[in-house]
């Protein structure tokens, strides 16, 4: 049953491995994200157009 566990999803075990992904560039790209957020959510609130209150 395990074995075949993958097929019920419609990918074989041999299948399944798709382009390497780069993590690093991933990581760099949230944290970016990260602090564009924080930097928007700080903005607003100091034009008092957010509330402080999550």
């Amino acid at each position: 049953m395990l074995e075949g566990a993958a097929g019920v999803f419609g990918a074989d075990a041999s299948t399944a491995q798709g382009p390497p992904v780069d993590l690093k560039a991933l990581h760099a790209k949230i944290g970016e994200l990260a602090l564009e957020n924080d930097f928007l959510e700080g903005a607003l609130i100091k034009a008092g157009m957010l509330s402080a209150k999550r």
